[in-house]
């Protein structure tokens, strides 16, 4: 027998389809750790292509509404996609209120947690006086005022102001608090806001200063309480504070994989439905040729129901199924290693779609910062 020359095969399409694939068994989940990366598998190159990285990387866009989008990001490693959500959420600036002046205050709220309820109000206005005229307010050193530093280009200037009183005409007999009295409820919508110097070009009419939720509730009031409040607005980013993050959650999972690899029908195929959300698996009848195949398991049951993935999307991978013992070996679960699904949920101040562009700019000059920096490194040492 000639001596083995210890050179591996090629991967077949279907092990390389198996390796990116993370396991979702009853108890255990495997095939979790990266392996795409030189050296793993003896005579494979797996060092990074930029040319097989383009041909390989996709995004697909699932929805795409103002303040709510779901897309895939396609053919890329963990890592970049965690750098896209940790951009999202932290590293992309946004305009809120940063300090609250309490002139009068005599409502059941203490000032601190007014201020703070003023701070998670989320805010929009002009895009362009927000993104590029703005810059960012700097905190004033020892021996300087708040104002010193404040300025028209970096400061947004709000008031809230109210009085409740008793209103003389609310129906007889009526016991909303609404009808009997003024400004018996403070919404986010009674906030007005004061043009300060060239602000007017690019804060003016549809672009001027505003919250995004006119109807966020801020507090309540009874006859003889009232609050007096200036509110300064600065630019900042989400890993100072969660109120200047520009999204309410952005997150991502990994594409849901379902392999029917034995045939389930009849009423099995009506349980195994039951098993995943609805739209998940559909229930389809047995063809006649399938019926007639030559060793066919579904022999014999032509028009019966049988089980089929219609969308693995939409599965949760709650294993559910895996708790049945009629359908061991007849399914397999996993996630695709390299198939992200995010939900971007925006604050108002950023459409969802820009929120991502957005990410994949800031992430573009983070890259253009540390090239510089690795190439020294590389010629130092």
């Amino acid at each position: 027998m000639a001596p083995s020359s210890g050179r591996r095969q090629p991967p077949s399409a279907e092990e390389l389809e198996e390796r990116n694939i993370v396991g979702i068994n009853k108890e255990t989940v495997t095939n979790t750790v990266s392996n795409d990366y030189p050296d793993n598998y003896a005579n494979e190159d797996q060092a990074w292509d930029k040319e097989d990285f383009r041909r390989s990387f996709k995004v697909q866009w699932h929805e795409n509404r103002p303040y709510d989008a779901q897309f895939s990001l396609i053919g890329v490693d963990a890592s970049i996609a965690n750098a896209f959500r940790r951009i999202l959420i932290a590293e992309i600036p946004t305009l809120a209120i940063d300090l609250v002046f309490v002139h009068n205050n005599t409502s059941v709220i203490q000032d601190e947690v007014f201020a703070h309820r003023l701070g998670m109000i989320p805010f929009t206005g002009g895009k362009k006086g927000i993104r590029e005229w703005m810059g960012f307010w700097r905190k004033p050193a020892e021996g300087e005022s708040t104002f010193d530093t404040t300025f028209d280009n970096n400061t947004v200037c709000l008031r809230l102001k109210a009085k409740c009183t008793h209103n003389a005409d609310a129906p007889a007999g009526s016991r909303d608090p609404r009808e009997l009295y003024h400004h018996a409820h403070l919404y986010a919508r009674d906030i007005a806001f004061e043009l300060l110097g060239g602000q007017a070009e690019f804060f003016s009419g549809a672009d001027a200063v505003r919250p995004c939720n006119p109807d966020v509730l801020i507090a309540k009031m009874r006859p003889g309480q009232e609050v007096d409040m200036e509110m300064h607005m600065h630019k900042g980013f989400g890993w100072d504070h969660a109120k200047w993050s520009p999204v309410a959650t952005a997150s991502y999972r990994l594409l849901p994989t379902i392999a029917i690899t034995q045939p389930i029908v009849g009423a099995d195929a009506a349980k195994f439905q039951a098993c995943f959300l609805p739209g998940v698996i559909a229930l389809e009848p047995v063809t006649r040729q399938e019926a007639r195949a030559r060793g066919s398991e579904l022999d014999g049951r032509e028009g019966e129901m049988k089980a089929v993935v219609k969308d693995p999307m939409r599965d949760t991978v709650s294993r559910e199924v895996l708790r049945h013992p009629e359908f061991a070996g007849k399914v397999r679960l996993g996630r695709r290693r390299d198939h992200f699904i995010f939900s971007v949920e925006s604050t108002g101040q950023w459409r969802s779609d820009e929120l991502f562009l957005e990410a994949v700019a800031t992430l573009k000059r983070k890259c253009q910062v540390l090239r510089p920096q690795v190439t020294n490194m590389v010629y130092t040492y």
